[in-house]
C-alpha cells in the first residue's frame, strides 16, 4: 500500500469500552479519504470498499446495545458530529468518483450505492410521484440517482440542486449520459432562489444535508399546500452516518410517516404541512 493509498482494513468493533477506538479509526480514515480527493479515480475502489463497510457497521443490530452505552455517555458528542461531517464528505466524494468512472466507461453499484438504491423505489410510500408530479431534490450530488430513477419509472419532473459546483457539472454529464429523454435539471441554487419549488408535489432532503430541518422550516411558506417531504435521517446507530430526526414546528408541519429501513443506512421521515381540515396521508 502506498503513502497516499487510503486504509480500507476492516475496522473492528467490539463492546462500548472499545467503540470509541472503532469510531477514532473511521474518522482517521474518512478525513484521510476526503482529503484526499484529488479529481481523479485513482482511489475510487478503496473508499467504496470503506464506505460499504461503514455501512454494514452502522446497520448491524449488533453494535446497537454498545453505541447506546457509548451516546449516553458524557462527552461523546463531538466525535458522532464529527464523524458525521467527515462520512458526508466522503459520500459527496465517492459520489464523485462513480460518476467519474462512469464518464471513463465504468460503473456499478456495490457496496454503499446498492444498499441506497435498494430503498429509492420506496422513498414515499403510499403517496409515491406519479407521471404528473414535480419532485425536488435537496442535495443532488454527482450521481443523481433518485432523480434518474424516478423520472425513468414515472416520466416525472425533476429538479436536483447541490452547493457543490464540482458536483452540479458532473451531476449534468450523468444525466446527458443516463437521462437521454428525461425531464432532470439540476442547478447550483439555494430553494428561495427556485421557481420549481412553488410547483414541487414532492421533495426528498439528502440524510447527509447538516441544516435540512432548518430548510424544511424554511419551505413551508414556498410550497404548495400538498406537498410531501421526504425527509432521509439516522438515529441511533445510524446517526453516525446520518443527520439525525429533529422536532418540527406543529404549526407548520405534521410526521405522516416514518419509514423504518432495518439493514439500510437511512430511514425516511414523510412531512405533510399541517392543516387542520386536511385528510391524513
Amino acid at each position: 500500500m502506498t503513502e497516499s493509498a487510503i486504509d480500507i482494513s476492516p475496522v473492528p468493533g467490539g463492546t462500548a469500552a472499545g467503540l470509541p477506538g472503532t469510531l477514532h479509526e473511521y474518522l482517521r480514515r474518512f478525513t484521510s479519504a476526503a482529503n484526499g480527493y484529488d479529481g481523479s479515480t485513482r482511489h475510487a475502489g478503496e473508499l467504496e470498499e470503506l464506505l460499504a463497510d461503514y455501512s454494514r457497521f452502522v446497520t448491524d443490530p449488533g453494535n446497537e446495545a454498545p453505541f447506546a452505552l457509548f451516546a449516553a455517555a458524557a462527552g461523546t458528542a463531538d466525535l458522532v458530529e464529527e464523524l458525521r461531517t467527515q462520512s458526508a464528505r466522503c459520500v459527496a466524494v465517492i459520489e464523485k468518483y462513480r460518476a467519474l468512472r462512469l464518464l471513463e466507461g465504468k460503473s456499478g453499484a456495490e457496496g454503499y450505492f446498492a444498499n441506497i438504491e435498494s430503498c429509492i423505489a420506496e422513498e414515499f410510500g403510499a403517496v409515491a410521484p406519479t407521471k404528473d408530479s414535480k419532485l425536488l431534490l435537496v442535495g443532488s450530488g454527482s450521481f443523481p440517482m433518485t432523480l434518474l430513477n424516478v423520472a425513468s419509472l414515472t416520466g416525472a419532473s425533476t429538479l436536483g440542486i447541490d452547493i457543490d459546483a464540482e458536483s452540479i457539472a458532473l451531476g449534468r454529464r450523468v444525466v446527458a449520459l443516463l437521462g437521454e429523454g428525461l425531464d432532470i435539471t439540476l442547478k447550483g441554487r439555494e430553494i428561495h432562489e427556485l421557481d420549481f419549488i412553488s410547483a414541487a408535489t414532492h421533495i426528498v432532503i439528502s440524510s447527509t444535508v447538516p441544516v435540512k430541518y432548518e430548510l424544511l422550516h424554511q419551505m413551508h411558506s414556498l410550497t404548495r399546500e400538498d406537498v410531501v417531504v421526504a425527509m432521509r435521517f439516522g438515529d441511533g446507530l445510524k446517526s453516525l452516518f446520518n443527520y439525525p430526526m429533529q422536532e418540527v414546528d406543529p404549526a407548520l408541519w405534521r410526521l405522516a410517516d416514518t419509514i423504518r429501513r432495518p439493514g439500510q443506512v437511512f430511514d425516511i421521515a414523510l412531512y405533510v404541512k399541517q392543516r387542520s381540515s386536511r385528510k391524513d396521508v
